[in-house]
């Protein structure tokens, strides 16, 4: 009861506080920075305010392995919204998110999403998926930049779902490295369903990068099954207390 009141009066309020604020200033860089590099700079700093104003601990594990310099295809199992601030916030390169169109709607982060040069998905819609993935394939070789995206489709409530094949072959298709990323706790900090943001501790762990070059846009299949193994493997193991821990 004391966690739900503290995030009603305090966390949920001053996110929705840092959502307005960042967004506006993100949509002023906007006017200034047609990369979208600033306002990248600046969901960076909005997503560890989420997290720190959730009382949100991280555990981040691989990082090393990947290299600045390069650009790579990010794909992550997906449990719950805040599953986007944790890569925000734990990995240091540029990227662009594919993200649901829903979301380009809603007011501030919508305008950030279009305007920072994110990418909406349509569900449904092959036709349009494919032209995202061939525009973003064209934008991660032109402008040196990575992506991210959740291959489920959506958040998973209890064991992942069956992946889709957009992040392999946008990886294909760049000729980049497709990173699996492993994440636990966030169903715990935000369940799917509520808006009630609980302290906790969350965990992201990266993998070795898997090369592309000599995969051939028919062997998707073979290297969505791959992912979805290779993440499976990383959560295994998570040694992660989920108990609320309230401050």
């Amino acid at each position: 009861m004391l966690a739900r009141l503290r995030a009603l009066l305090v966390t949920d309020p001053l996110i929705v506080l840092f959502t307005i604020t960042m967004g506006t200033l993100s949509l002023g860089a906007s006017a200034f920075d047609g990369s979208g590099r600033v306002q990248h700079r600046i969901a960076r700093a909005w997503a560890g305010m989420l997290l720190w104003v959730s009382g949100v601990k991280v555990r981040v594990q691989g990082l090393e392995k990947l290299d600045p310099a390069r650009s790579y295809v990010l794909v992550a199992n997906h449990m719950s919204y805040m599953d986007t601030p944790l890569v925000l916030a734990s990995i240091p390169l540029e990227f662009r998110f594919f993200a649901k169109r829903e979301l380009f709607h809603i007011p501030f982060l919508g305008w950030h999403l279009r305007r920072a040069g994110h990418l909406p998905v349509l569900r449904g819609d092959a036709r349009a998926s494919v032209k995202a993935l061939t525009h973003g394939a064209k934008l991660i070789r032109d402008r040196n930049l990575s992506a991210l995206l959740f291959p489920e489709g959506g958040r998973s409530a209890a064991e992942m779902r069956a992946f889709k094949e957009g992040a392999a072959y946008l990886a294909i298709k760049a000729g980049v490295p497709v990173v699996p990323i492993g994440i636990a706790g966030t169903r715990a900090v935000l369940p799917i369903g509520s808006y009630v943001v609980r302290p906790g501790q969350v965990s992201l762990r990266i993998g070795e990068p898997i090369e592309t070059a000599d995969w051939k846009l028919h062997d998707r299949g073979k290297l969505t099954e791959m992912l979805k193994e290779k993440i499976a493997e990383l959560m295994q193991g998570f040694t992660i207390d989920h108990r609320e821990s309230v401050q």
